[in-house]
């Protein structure tokens, strides 16, 4: 019964979200898209002309916002938008798909085989793991999700690119942000007003990373701004 109530309550609260009726005015896919909107207006990320690559795309919501920006004044497609998720994705138009698992290795491989060699301006991830529950386990599954995604944008982006991805606070969200900070000149946090209040996640980005000359400064602990 508890189990029905929570089911209708949801369903309700979904319903009558705002967001939820927005997306569905302009098109999208997911709510999600307005997270994503308002992260790359306050970072000023993404312009026409970028590459961008999207981990855990399904069902698409954030690559349609990527390929919204990359459209030029004349209505013409400038950049790339290379779509990943282990689930299937309903295509989307001038959007490059591949289905598998991001944590196996012939998926990127294929993913770097699509890039050509060329390097990305930015990665977005809205990647969660399916969470069991136990808060030990869920934590250390959010945390590998987040480092393979930063793995991935250290090894692929363009010195002042950018990594945008979900994560939840709790344990192991400091050592996320500590690990970002390892790599990147900027590390915010954002919690989008789109993201519901009684949701834990909190979006990491990270603008500008930092070569191998350049030492941890004082100045990392104050990147946060």
């Amino acid at each position: 019964m508890a189990k029905n109530r929570f089911s209708k309550d949801w369903m309700r609260q979904h319903l009558n979200d705002p967001y939820v009726r927005l997306a569905q005015q302009k098109g999208y896919r997911a709510r999600a898209a307005f997270k994503l909107l308002e992260i790359l207006d306050s970072e000023k990320l993404l312009r026409p002309g970028d590459v961008v690559v999207d981990l855990g795309s399904a069902p698409g919501s954030w690559s349609q916002v990527a390929r919204e920006r990359l459209v030029g004044k004349g209505g013409e497609l400038r950049g790339r938008v290379i779509a990943l998720d282990l689930l299937p994705m309903e295509p989307i138009a001038g959007v490059e798909f591949i289905q598998g698992d991001f944590r196996e290795d012939d998926v990127l491989l294929e993913l770097e085989r699509r890039l050509e060699g060329g390097a990305v301006d930015l990665v977005i991830s809205d990647m969660a793991p399916n969470l069991s529950g136990v808060g030990v386990a869920d934590a250390a599954r959010i945390q590998h999700v987040c480092e393979l995604a930063l793995d991935f944008a250290t090894r692929h982006l363009k010195p002042d690119g950018a990594l945008i991805v979900k994560a939840f606070h709790g344990s192991g969200f400091s050592q996320i942000v500590q690990a970002f900070k390892g790599s990147f000149l900027r590390v915010v946090e954002r919690k989008p007003k789109a993201s519901r209040d009684a949701s834990a996640e909190t979006f990491i980005v990270g603008k500008g990373l930092k070569t191998q000359a350049q030492p941890a400064s004082a100045q990392d602990a104050d990147n946060q701004g």
